[in-house]
C-alpha cells in the first residue's frame, strides 16, 4: 500500500482531500480483503470438519453393523449346532419309536439346511461385492422355479400355511442359481415373521412388460421410516442381543442385489390387515 503522510500534507493542498479518500478506500479493500481470506478459510475448515465427521460416523455405523452381524452369525450357527448335536446324542444313547427318531432325524435336517442356507448367503454376498460371482444368462420358466421352491418350503415347514396363486409359463431371462436363492429369502423372512395360526401367501402375476412376484406375510410389518434402509446389508429391526426372530441382515441385501442384477426391481409395502408385501417386478421374456 502506498505509504500517505497525512502530517506532511497541508490542509489547504488541492490534493489533501483526494488523497486522503485514496487513503479510506484503500484501507477498506485490504480489510475485506482479509474478511473475504478468513471467511474462506473458515468455510474450507468448516466443510473439512464436516467431511471428516461424516467419514467417522460412516465408518463407526459400519462397524457396529459388523459387530451386529457377528453376534447375529454366532447366534444362528450355534443354535442348529446345538440343537443338531442334542439330537444326534439323543439318537445314540436312546431307545426310539420310529416316529420319534423320524421327528428327530427331520429336526436335524432342517437345522442343517439353516446352516447351509446361512453359508450360502455369507458365501454369495462376499463373491457379489467383490465381482467374483460368474453371472449367467438362460431362459428361466419363473412359474415353475417357484414351485419348487414352494414345494420345499411346504416340507420344511409342514405346520405352516403357505397360499400361493402362480400363473404357469412366466418366462425370464436369468441365473437360476440367485433366482432360486432370492425367492428362498424372501419365504424364508416371511416364515420367520407370520405368527401361527396365519398364512404366507405368495403370487406370481403378468403385469405389462413384465412380470410381478409378491411375498407377504401377517407379522408386525415394517415400520415407514425403516421401510427405505431394511434392504442395506446387516440391517436388521431391532436389539440383536434381545431378538427372539432369527437372522443375520444377509437376505433381503441379497435379494434386492440379485434382482437389480436381473434389471428389475424390489420394494416393500404394508400388508392388509398387518404384515409386510414384499414386491419383485422382473421383465418377462414370453
Amino acid at each position: 500500500m502506498t505509504a500517505y503522510k497525512l502530517a506532511d500534507l497541508h490542509a489547504n493542498d488541492p490534493a489533501y482531500l483526494a488523497k486522503q479518500e485514496k487513503i479510506e478506500e484503500e484501507k477498506k479493500r485490504k480489510t475485506a480483503q482479509y474478511i473475504g481470506e478468513g471467511l474462506t478459510f473458515f468455510l474450507l475448515i468448516l466443510a473439512g470438519a464436516i467431511f471428516v465427521y461424516r467419514s467417522v460416523k460412516k465408518e463407526l455405523n459400519l462397524s457396529n453393523q459388523q459387530q451386529r452381524f457377528m453376534v447375529a452369525v454366532t447366534h444362528e450357527l450355534k443354535t442348529p449346532i446345538a440343537i443338531a448335536k442334542l439330537n444326534l446324542e439323543t439318537l445314540q444313547k436312546r431307545k426310539l419309536e420310529d416316529t420319534q427318531r423320524e421327528r428327530l432325524l427331520e429336526n436335524t435336517l432342517h437345522e442343517a439346511n439353516r446352516m447351509n442356507a446361512l453359508c450360502n448367503n455369507m458365501l454369495l454376498s462376499s463373491q457379489l461385492d467383490a465381482g467374483g460371482y460368474r453371472f449367467t444368462l438362460d431362459d428361466i420358466d419363473l412359474s415353475a422355479l417357484l414351485e419348487e421352491c414352494l414345494n420345499d418350503f411346504r416340507q420344511r415347514y409342514p405346520k405352516k400355511n403357505i397360499e400361493a396363486t402362480i400363473h404357469p409359463g412366466l418366462h425370464i431371462q436369468g441365473d437360476q442359481l440367485l433366482l432360486q436363492l432370492a425367492v428362498n429369502n424372501l419365504l424364508d423372512n416371511a416364515m420367520k415373521y407370520t405368527p401361527k395360526d396365519t398364512s404366507v401367501s405368495l403370487s406370481l402375476q403378468p403385469i405389462t412388460n413384465g412380470t410381478e412376484l409378491v411375498v407377504a406375510d401377517q407379522g408386525a410389518g415394517i415400520p415407514d421410516a425403516d421401510k427405505k434402509n431394511i434392504f442395506e446389508k446387516y440391517r436388521r429391526l431391532g436389539n440383536e442381543a434381545t431378538r427372539q426372530s432369527k437372522g443375520t441382515g444377509l437376505g433381503l441385501y441379497l435379494t434386492q442385489k440379485i434382482i437389480r442384477q436381473h434389471k428389475g426391481k424390489i420394494f416393500v409395502t404394508d400388508n392388509e390387515p398387518s404384515g409386510a408385501r414384499f414386491v419383485i417386478q422382473l421383465q418377462h421374456t414370453s
